[in-house]
């Protein structure tokens, strides 16, 4: 019998601590593996004009939390996602100057990328549910849907209500009281 080569992954430290390399800005750790994807422009519209309505509803009240674009975000030993759009809610808001890596966001918000999406439907939707994640957003956009993935409430181990929705729909969430993103504007004409 012949002895196979056992490949070490790395871990979140090591992750976190290489050199800034601008050709990896858009790196994430999956399972002990570096997943690099350089997005294509209909991947950066959608997660700008998400962005740009978070941002926009955060800002019509007082202490509406935080959104942004990703940031080094610690899910376990092996796993350091980057969302493509994350929102904090006030009280959990990490400050200006917080170094990485960063707590799980209330919704984290994935866009698909032909590249990355097989990671983003298993593996980080299945790391964000064990790390507690509130909200997941799977923005499919070549079918046009976007997969909600919530928990009932707070205490519940796992993402208990999954809604599909497609053009003609409204994107809502309890996280985000008066948020409100309609699909046909998101997914463009």
């Amino acid at each position: 019998m012949t002895a196979m080569p056992v490949v070490e992954r790395m871990t979140a430290e090591e992750f976190l601590a290489r050199p800034y390399d601008p050709r990896e800005r858009s790196a994430e750790l999956i399972g002990g593996v570096i997943v690099i994807d350089n997005p294509l422009l209909e991947h950066q519209l959608v997660c700008s004009e998400i962005l740009h309505e978070l941002v926009g509803w955060t800002r019509t009240e007082n202490n509406r939390g935080l959104a942004t674009m990703p940031i080094d975000v610690l899910i376990g030993e092996h796993d350091v996602y980057g969302p493509d759009i994350l929102w904090y809610s006030a009280q959990r808001a990490p400050g200006r100057n917080d170094p990485p890596p960063y707590d799980v966001p209330d919704l984290a918000v994935e866009v698909r990328s032909p590249s990355t999406w097989r990671h983003d439907i298993g593996a980080k939707k299945s790391g964000y549910e064990r790390r507690g994640l509130p909200e997941l957003w799977l923005v499919d956009t070549a079918a046009d849907v976007v997969l909600a993935f919530r928990r009932s409430k707070p205490e519940a181990s796992d993402f208990d209500v999954a809604l599909e929705l497609a053009r003609g729909d409204t994107l809502t969430s309890p996280l985000l009281p008066g948020f409100a993103i309609a699909l046909d504007a998101l997914f463009g004409e």
